[in-house]
């Protein structure tokens, strides 16, 4: 009977047991489920200070670093913009010199051009000119030539009239080719013998040691057109 009796309370005993643990399980997910909305809580709570301390981290960061002031940063970034500018503008400068140096360059030659041209065109007008001049007085020399020769047979008469009328004509006719630029070369008796500006047509044995080598005797006179040469005088040289 004990033994039954004992057998039945062990029987109580566990299904008591059982039950409890049931019921201890119950209130543990009650508790759970309780619990949950305050974890939740807690966690959507630690989000949102995380998110503040995020927030915040900027301007802590600013008050430790006095470094990174905004002012400092604003002058920093004008600097960098002031320096940007500077560079393009030298460069804006040095390409504006170089186009000015060209075209200075280019004036230069352009000018330099002109003058010359402006020189040479001068110079083949004034030619030109001395030219066309020298041909006609070339043209009027034997006439020249002419009237010296007249002049001497006149003076050997006794008509002085004539010699007189043939010297007024003679003279306004050398002044016409003087006012022109005509200049007698002279050459006299006994001058030493250059070639540069006398044309020896002849030689013969000098009269005297002292006239070997100078002019004997002048056949025909010598002419020049302002500097130029334009006809030498005929002499006669002594050997």
């Amino acid at each position: 009977m004990n033994t039954g009796h004992n057998h039945h309370q062990g029987d109580f005993h566990t299904d008591d047991i059982q039950d409890a643990e049931f019921q201890d399980a119950e209130i543990i997910d009650e508790t759970h489920e309780q619990e949950a909305p305050k974890f939740h809580h807690q966690a959507t709570a630690q989000d949102s200070l995380d998110v503040e301390i995020e927030d915040e981290l900027p301007e802590i960061i600013i008050k430790k670093n006095p470094e990174q002031k905004p002012e400092e940063k604003q002058t920093e970034k004008s600097t960098n913009n002031q320096s940007n500018n500077s560079s393009e503008a030298d460069e804006a400068i040095s390409i504006l010199e170089a186009e000015l140096h060209k075209e200075k360059d280019k004036f230069t030659r352009l000018f330099a051009e002109f003058e010359n041209y402006k020189r040479r065109t001068a110079k083949e007008r004034l030619e030109l000119l001395t030219s066309a001049g020298q041909d006609v007085i070339l043209s009027m020399l034997p006439v020249l030539d002419d009237f010296d020769r007249a002049l001497v047979e006149i003076s050997k008469s006794e008509d002085e009239n004539l010699l007189r009328g043939v010297e007024l004509i003679h003279s306004k006719f050398l002044n016409t080719l003087r006012s022109k630029g005509l200049e007698q070369i002279q050459v006299a008796t006994a001058d030493p013998f250059d070639s540069d500006i006398h044309e020896a047509i002849t030689q013969t044995t000098a009269p005297t040691e002292d006239l070997r080598g100078k002019v004997l005797d002048v056949v025909e006179k010598g002419y020049k057109l302002g500097d130029k040469i334009i006809r030498y005088p005929k002499v006669v040289v002594g050997q």
